[in-house]
């Protein structure tokens, strides 16, 4: 990585500090891209996945516009995704030292649930071992 960063693996007694980092960073990154943090956040970490789960606020815009502009709506929905997913990318590597190898994510525009998926390549996690809920 660049910029100093050191590849850190973190233990089962420190999946607590990676899923409040983790949070803290998606929540931030949330109120760059919207001018809102999430509502609520759920993470998980396995051995080389971490899973987020959040309640999102709908910008009240993306909302009226909706109503009479689904397609503009849904496209800019996706290309908002998109670059939040690059820049989601890019912290997570930051803070965690590892590679990130995809990070998928989808939002339900109805509901405002989210879910999105880091996955790292099994060989250089971060996690150190399998992680149980």
């Amino acid at each position: 990585m660049e910029g100093g960063t050191v590849n850190v693996a973190f233990s089962s007694t420190d999946t607590r500090v990676l899923k409040k980092t983790i949070a803290q960073v998606y929540n931030r990154i949330n109120q760059e891209f919207y001018a809102t943090g999430v509502v609520s956040q759920r993470i998980n970490v396995f051995s080389d996945r971490i899973i987020i789960f959040a309640q999102h606020k709908r910008i009240p815009a993306f909302t009226a516009l909706s109503k009479n502009f689904k397609e503009l709506t849904t496209y800019a929905d996706a290309a908002l995704i998109s670059e939040f997913k690059s820049k989601l990318k890019q912290e997570i590597e930051e803070v965690t030292g590892h590679r990130a190898i995809s990070v998928l994510k989808d939002y339900d525009t109805v509901t405002e649930h989210a879910c999105c998926v880091v996955i790292f390549d099994k060989e250089n996690s971060p996690i150190d071992v399998p992680v149980r809920e």
